[in-house]
């Protein structure tokens, strides 16, 4: 049984994952089905959380804030549903995962920037 399982995962991981970590500002292209038409929708925020690592159940979540509002998404990496990853930026962070940013607003809500 457990044979079975790994076999039908391996069978859907993607070739070529994107490199990003917790706390970077990425943007996620999803596609989205509206009736019988089908689109791509773009979610631009930070990565609060990641995990799983490169097991075929891998997720992870993106936090932006709209209208003052904060959403969160969460994505399994190595979904169909998932058309591609951009890292916009890329962020310096102490933490694994990032829920104080839940609490903040504003200003104090950014993630610092890696310099290199």
């Amino acid at each position: 049984m457990n044979d079975i399982i790994k076999n039908i995962e391996a069978e859907q991981l993607k070739e070529n994952v994107p490199q990003f970590r917790v706390g970077d500002t990425v943007r996620v292209h999803g596609k989205i089905k509206e009736g019988n038409r089908e689109r791509i929708q773009v979610f631009e925020g930070t990565v609060i959380k990641k995990q799983n690592g490169t097991n075929a159940r891998a997720t992870f979540t993106v936090r932006k804030t709209s209208n003052g509002i904060g959403v969160e998404k969460t994505w399994p990496l190595h979904s169909p549903l998932v058309e591609k990853v951009e890292v916009v930026r890329r962020g310096k962070v102490r933490r694994a995962k990032l829920y104080y940013l839940r609490d903040r607003v504003g200003k104090r809500a950014k993630v610092k920037e890696l310099v290199k």
